[in-house]
């Protein structure tokens, strides 16, 4: 089955991940090639993939989005869990692993996809029923960072977890119950899976009870708490920076 994606930086992203088979490039008549439309006929043409002018109208029946590139591909590559472990041994890190309970509206996906392969994580793990998957307006919300990431689908999310505790990686959900830990008392420099809930309901209840802790994000003001892609996007990021510490703490002591 053949899939179209859309959009300037999701099909160039795509085109540099290199890891789903093209078939063509569309591109729109008298468009000019500047940029990454320009980086990714550059790559068609090293690939030797087919490149297709049509009229802009003919793509537009397609999607409105499409800023005059589109590319017929094979189905986003998932992969196992195995995968997103050797990866991070591969790269000597502890593993950084998203998990996603239950996320259902794309745009929201799309955006923790693009933090998510901004910090380094290593891999991403979503339910295969319920939540939405990696499609093509994920892609395009991502603005192709999902090509870059391992995506694993599994059918029982506790299981997995229950998979991860065995090789020591500590699961944190992100909640806003009295009893989480406020964000910057949580250690998360080590091996750590971070759960995001559904936008509306949050984690479910055994997905919840899975998990080592929880955090929660300070709130100050009067909304109770933050989009789900905006939260976990900024749990990342801490992540990120104590990860960064650690490192440089770690390195000083060499050097002494």
């Amino acid at each position: 089955m053949k899939e179209t994606i859309y959009g300037r930086n999701a099909v160039y992203e795509m085109l540099q991940a290199n890891r789903r088979h093209v078939y063509k490039l569309i591109v729109a008549e008298g468009v000019q090639a500047k940029g990454n439309l320009a980086e990714a006929l550059r790559l068609a043409a090293q690939r030797s993939i087919p490149i297709q002018r049509v009229k802009r109208a003919t793509m537009d029946h397609e999607t409105d989005s499409h800023q005059g590139l589109m590319a017929e591909v094979d189905p986003y590559p998932y992969v196992e869990l195995d995968d997103i472990l050797e990866l991070a041994k591969q790269r000597n890190e502890p593993p950084l692993i998203l998990i996603l309970d239950v996320i259902q509206n794309p745009q929201n996906l799309g955006t923790l996809l693009r933090t998510a392969e901004a910090v380094g994580v290593h891999g991403v793990i979503i339910p295969q029923r319920r939540g939405v998957e990696v499609t093509l307006a994920v892609v395009n919300a991502s603005s192709g960072a999902s090509e870059h990431l391992l995506i694993a689908q599994v059918v029982n999310l506790v299981m997995t977890i229950t998979e991860l505790k065995q090789h020591e990686v500590w699961i944190t959900g992100l909640d806003n119950l009295p009893e989480a830990k406020p964000l910057d008392e949580a250690d998360l420099s080590g091996a750590v899976a971070l759960v995001v809930g559904n936008e509306g309901e949050g984690m479910r209840r055994l997905v919840r009870e899975s998990c080592d802790f929880l955090v929660k994000l300070p709130m100050r003001g009067q909304m109770e708490s933050l989009n789900a892609a905006v939260a976990g996007s900024i749990v990342l990021y801490e992540i990120l920076r104590q990860r960064m510490r650690s490192v440089s703490t770690n390195t000083q002591r060499i050097i002494e």
